[in-house]
């Protein structure tokens, strides 16, 4: 237990104790408990972040291994959110604290592994519940024993006294009691060093016998955010055209305008110095603006075909073949011609494809659940490798689906950014929420939470808790077959007190270390 303390206890000690603050035009140093949110903490390159919060000046690279588990050091600048026990690596951070000491990301992690450890796993409800009937049958046994030979067949009282005691301490169910709650608590501490949040000893043995896992696409096998992947140009300058189209969709709310912004912005194309007239949105299909006198029409394929009345075969079928990619296209053009197409796609995740081919040759069905159409959904879904693929869902379909899932297969998992997806990650088996360290939602509807966005660690959870359930089956399995040998000894009557102590604290002693093994389970 002390084992398993010591990694939590590893996890306490991450954040520091002062940090300095500055209110109003003073510096001082603080204890934690003292802090109050609003408060400017400054951080010097080398230092642990006392608390958690938002930066306000600076720009630097935060290793933030103690609570997310992510091994590379994440670059951070204004307006992002930092968190208690990480180390910034270079450069002096002004951070403004947006929760009080207790509230902290890290003091979550510290309070839920401890519940955890302390929740009951369902082997060791079964033994507790096994116990209550064995512990009171030993003793009566020994008392029999004790009793019935000299009374009825006339037997020496002392050796028989001596038989009775053995089989008190033979019977004695120490090494029974133990063998799961040692194997749940190292088990959850290896996993909360990880960055792995497993919220008790039922996630994870359920987590073991899991035979599917189905993904939500946006924000966890992918990263949620669009990208443009190609431009086509068909008339002009393609820098040109992509900085009228940048300027032109600044005014919009699109959400796939800001991956067009954002790509000029990479380019370093000067979009804010240009002049736009007469912008108009054209609900559900895009929107135009006049730039130098010309009207131009920023928007989906269907507007074209609405204003030209026909697209040339030629750019339909640029078109086609990306949209069968899964991108979505926006044409830029004008009241004549179409001058570009820009292909905007949501980014897979680096580890996505690694992951789902490890989960299918550990034998688990994968499937990807999405809102988003067929066309992209398939299209992502044969780039990663899931075995089933279902789109256009609601958050409802999603949760029947689940359903649907369970009756077919009993344990089943939900992995999902925990916002939209907190039904489906309820009423699945066990919900596994991505980047915990940012959604406090994520981390209490879900069952697992991985505190970093990184889906790899995902078959590092399942390795690990099939590893435990494959631990606590030998300790139960090696505790009542020693209980039965040694009990058998009584017959011919060769079982000693010294027999007795060996076969209970040595069973003890090896339960409990073949239960730290799981300490050794790497991802």
């Amino acid at each position: 237990m002390d084992k398993a303390r010591q990694s939590i206890e590893s996890l306490m000690d991450i954040a520091p104790k002062e940090a300095l603050i500055r209110r109003g035009n003073a510096e001082m140093t603080v204890h934690v408990e003292d802090i109050k949110v609003g408060d400017i903490m400054i951080v010097k390159p080398g230092q642990k972040l006392a608390m958690d919060g938002t930066v306000i000046k600076g720009t630097s690279t935060l290793n933030q291994a103690a609570i997310t588990g992510e091994s590379v050091p994440v670059n951070k600048t204004v307006d992002d959110e930092v968190f208690a026990g990480t180390l910034n690596e270079e450069g002096l951070l002004e951070v403004k604290v947006t929760k009080r000491v207790e509230d902290t990301t890290l003091s979550k992690i510290i309070h839920l592994v401890e519940e955890a450890q302390a929740e009951r796993a369902p082997s060791q409800a079964f033994v507790d519940k096994f116990a209550k009937y064995y512990t009171p049958a030993i003793i009566i046994l020994a008392l029999l024993i004790a009793v019935v030979p000299p009374l009825l067949f006339g037997g020496d009282w002392s050796e028989w006294i001596y038989q009775g005691l053995a089989v008190l301490v033979v019977g004695c169910p120490c090494a029974l009691v133990v063998s799961t709650p040692v194997a749940v608590v190292t088990a959850i501490g290896n996993a909360a060093k990880n960055g792995v949040l497993i919220k008790g000893g039922i996630h994870l043995e359920q987590a073991g016998a899991l035979k599917a896992i189905a993904f939500d696409k946006t924000g966890t096998l992918t990263k949620g955010i669009p990208a443009v992947t190609d431009i086509v140009t068909y008339s002009g300058n393609e820098n040109e055209l992509m900085t009228i189209t940048a300027a032109i969709e600044k005014g919009s709310q699109h959400p796939l305008a800001s991956a067009i912004i954002r790509k000029a912005e990479e380019n370093e194309l000067n979009f804010n110095g240009v002049t736009i007239e007469e912008f108009q949105s054209i609900t559900g299909k895009g929107v135009k603006a006049k730039v130098n006198n010309v009207m131009y029409y920023v928007g989906s394929p269907n507007l074209f075909e609405e204003l030209h009345q026909s697209i040339e075969s030629d750019r339909k079928q640029k078109i086609t073949e990306m949209q069968t990619q899964g991108k979505t296209v926006m044409v830029l053009g004008t009241e004549e011609e179409i001058l570009s197409l820009i292909a905007v796609a949501d980014e897979m995740r680096e580890s996505s494809k690694e992951v789902i081919s490890k989960l299918n040759n550990i034998g688990i069905e994968t499937v990807m659940l999405t809102g988003d159409n067929k066309r992209t959904a398939t299209a992502i879904g044969k780039q990663v490798g899931v075995s089933d693929i279902k789109a256009d869902l609601l958050p409802e379909d999603k949760l029947n689906f689940i359903k649907k899932l369970r009756s077919k297969h009993q344990n089943v998992a939900m992995v999902g950014d925990g916002v939209n997806d907190a039904p489906a990650l309820a009423a699945s088996t066990v919900g596994v929420a991505m980047g915990g360290a940012g959604t406090d939602t994520a981390l209490e509807t879900a069952d697992i939470a991985l505190m970093s966005d990184d889906l790899s660690k995902l078959p590092y959870t399942i390795k690990l808790s099939r590893k435990a359930l494959v631990i606590i089956k030998q300790n139960i399995t090696f505790s009542l077959a020693i209980k039965l040998v040694a009990l058998l000894l009584v017959m011919p009557g060769w079982l000693t007190l010294w027999i007795a102590i060996f076969a209970d604290m040595g069973a003890t002693l090896l339960v409990t270390l073949n239960s730290l093994r799981l300490l050794k389970v790497k991802e």
